[in-house]
């Protein structure tokens, strides 16, 4: 028997899930071990081998893949705990990383500072050298100055080093220069060169990138090599394949070249099974949010196609790679409450993680957190955390939540755990209204797809804040980005400059330029053994108007040697309008950057109703439990059903709590629930049926988007 892995290593837990040859899944949590992530995902598969009753050996031998999210990249940018980095750029612009784009981010927020530079001032060297914006060579790269900057970053112990020399992305001739002067005078130096890693214009941008990418570099690379030798010693002989920030997946060496593509990791993967989930309802566009223990993860899916940036941000640090379009804030179970000076009650960003832990986890946490709040509302089970794995004390919760909470409000501890829940549920809708409100879109358009171990408590009373009228909570939402992360593909994303306006845009040397970066992206994808037959490429062209500062970026069909750039303007306006509200059909257009995504079909694994469960929900009425009603601001009992006894059909009416091994799910009064074809369990709003909610998503694809 043969297995397939996904694996996602969060904040606060590791998640399993392994499906064999036949399609059948199991599903597994083990907390994470932030000293070292490869410690917890062995302890799970350990832990997965001995229920089977093999050893870790056995199991780790029939495992032919294993598709690893990991955090360790994000956690090192948001905890400043990267390599010792320097910097070589060109003379006179050292402070460039530190001025970043030269005016204020958030224009209306007089308190807002930008995060400190990953590499001090000191550490920010320069080389005399000078390319103009075509590439043409002004002044040559003093060989000199390179190799005293070698001296110091060697006195000063710099493990990494980026190289970003102004207009590179036109010649790269003396980055390589000076890659290669640096390797010589320091063997084992982990470079990141901007011109091989994001060759294209905006030097800033392309600075942080190549930074950021020096910075956890040796991190990732040590930690990946090192997971790959302990999966060898086992007897590990399958493919290993990292979740990268575009969604898309690629072989550990290729992730290694390039570590800055793992920074949303973990993440990523959410929006891929997303619509899998959907298929019952022939949906193809929905809302993803994934409540972990650590953070809370809102994407978007439009057109099948999940929602993609080239500009984004983690941290505060700029990243001008293709990511996908995923808020993320923190707002998790772990998720610390306390007081600020104004009185206000908070929730996060600071979390508990996995060690010490909520409060309730009896490891030592003090500090009231989302799950201790979900614990005094009676939403979980003290003795059924992960299946009873975890015995949750409700007496250290109510500490917690008397000390730090409620005495300083002059509250009881249950109405300081209502006011917690209320506060994170509104931080969590925040999130969703920028990723769709804020995008242009109306999430009452989109269906919510819930996951995470914490995410089906609260997911409909946030959809109901929202007025989305339909949720869906797969049976496997615990454990949600590592199924993610078996249904994704390989994809690779290249890009290169090509500005021209269009009035003097040359077709054929810009089919040669596409060509160019389609041979580029086949050597990567037949290094990753992926047959022709399975390999697709997608053009795309960012174009702006001309005197714009900013692009958009514009899917592009490829016809031999001629590009129709007509067909390219009409759907550079139908995007400018609905991006910015507006659009000048008659303004002169110009191509800034040429971009390819190269993907590599993957074999996906079946989905399959659970067998043998009950279509009749009195079958797994397990008893009632005493829980708060956000309505009635009142406890009630409530009936609690066993999950894994619910079978497809099987409906029930709010209030009420599912329980799962790995989650709980909260169905207020005013839902109604529906196992779904999946064995997903599917809540709409009172009065509304799902099939006449799916007719109507049907028809309101969400976005003009769809038809460009």
């Amino acid at each position: 028997m043969r297995w397939r892995a996904g694996i996602d290593v969060g904040g606060t837990f590791t998640d399993f899930l392994l499906v064999d040859e036949s399609g059948e899944s199991h599903i597994h949590k083990t907390l994470t071990t932030p000293e070292d992530p490869s410690i917890g995902l062995l302890n799970g598969l350990r832990d997965i081998a001995a229920e089977k009753g093999w050893t870790l050996q056995q199991f780790a031998g029939r495992l032919e893949l294993i598709v690893h999210g990991t955090t360790v990249a994000t956690n090192a940018v948001l905890t400043h705990q990267g390599a010792p980095t320097g910097l070589l750029t060109t003379e006179g612009f050292r402070d460039a990383l530190q001025m970043r784009r030269g005016v204020r981010e958030s224009q209306y927020d007089n308190r807002f500072t930008a995060p400190q530079a990953l590499v001090p001032r000191r550490l920010r060297l320069t080389a005399r050298e000078r390319l103009d914006y075509n590439g043409a060579e002004r002044t040559p790269l003093n060989r000199d100055d390179v190799i005293k900057a070698a001296s110091a970053f060697r006195q000063a112990g710099v493990e990494a080093v980026a190289i970003c020399f102004m207009h590179s992305h036109a010649n790269n001739a003396h980055e390589w220069k000076a890659a290669e002067i640096l390797r010589k005078e320091l063997p084992g130096l982990y470079l990141s060169v901007s011109s091989e890693l994001f060759p294209q214009i905006r030097f800033y941008e392309r600075t942080s990138t190549a930074v950021l990418d020096a910075y956890i570099g040796p991190l990732v690379r040590t930690y990946l090599g090192s997971l790959q030798a302990q999966l060898h010693s086992l007897g590990f002989r399958g493919v290993l394949l990292i979740m990268q920030s575009n969604g898309g997946v690629a072989s550990a060496s290729v992730a290694m070249r390039a570590p800055v593509t793992t920074l949303l990791s973990g993440p990523a993967a959410g929006p891929a099974i997303g619509l899998t989930y959907m298929a019952p309802c022939g949906l193809k566009h929905c809302i993803t949010v994934d409540m972990g223990g650590t953070s809370f993860d809102a994407a978007l899916m439009v057109g099948a196609q999940p929602q993609l940036v080239t500009n984004g941000r983690i941290g505060g640090y700029q990243i001008a790679l293709p990511m996908l379009d995923i808020r993320t804030i923190g707002a998790g179970g772990g998720s610390v409450g306390w007081v600020d000076s104004a009185g206000f009650l908070r929730m996060g960003p600071m979390s508990a993680g996995a060690l010490p832990g909520p409060a309730c986890y009896g490891r030592g946490g003090i500090q009231p957190t989302c799950t201790d709040a979900d614990l005094v509302l009676g939403y979980l089970n003290a003795d059924y955390f992960l299946g009873g794995r975890i015995k949750l004390q409700t007496q250290l919760a109510r500490e917690a939540i008397q000390e730090h909470i409620a005495r300083k409000l002059k509250l009881s501890v249950e109405e300081a755990a209502a006011g917690m829940f209320t506060v994170i549920n509104n931080n969590m809708v925040d999130g969703i209204r920028e990723v769709s409100i804020q995008r242009g879109y109306d999430p009452r358009d989109f269906p919510l797809v819930v996951a995470g171990g914490a995410g089906p408590i609260h997911a409909a009373v946030i959809a109901k804040e929202l007025e989305i009228p339909l949720v869906v909570v797969p049976r496997a939402s615990s454990i949600f980005c590592a199924a993610g992360m078996l249904f994704s593909d390989l994809s690779h994303d290249l890009v290169r400059s090509f500005s021209v306006p269009f009035s003097q845009l040359d077709c054929e040397e810009l089919y040669r330029v596409c060509q160019s970066l389609q041979q580029e992206a086949g050597m990567i994808l037949e290094h990753e053994r992926v047959p022709p037959a399975e390999r697709c490429y997608f053009f795309s062209a960012d174009v702006r108007c001309v005197g714009q500062h900013h692009e958009v970026s514009v899917p592009m069909r490829l016809k031999s040697c001629e590009t129709d750039l007509n067909e390219l303007s009409q759907r550079f306006h139908q995007l400018h309008d609905h991006v910015y509200g507006y659009s000048v059909p008659g303004a002169s257009l110009e191509l800034v950057s040429i971009r390819l995504r190269a993907v590599g079909t993957t074999q996906k694994p079946s989905l399959a109703a659970p067998a043998g469960h009950h279509k009749d929900i009195s079958q797994a009425l397990r008893g009632r439990r005493r829980a708060y009603i956000p309505e009635t601001k009142c406890f009630e009992q409530v009936p609690v059903y066993a999950g894994e006894l619910i079978g497809c059909d099987a409906r029930l009416r709010g209030p009420a709590l599912i329980e799962q091994v790995t989650t709980t799910l909260f169905v207020p009064p005013g839902f109604h629930m529906i196992c779904d074809a999946l064995g997903s369990f599917t809540l709409s709003a009172e009065g509304r049926k799902v099939e006449d909610l799916i007719s109507r998503f049907s028809t309101r694809p969400g976005s003009s988007q769809e038809t460009v």
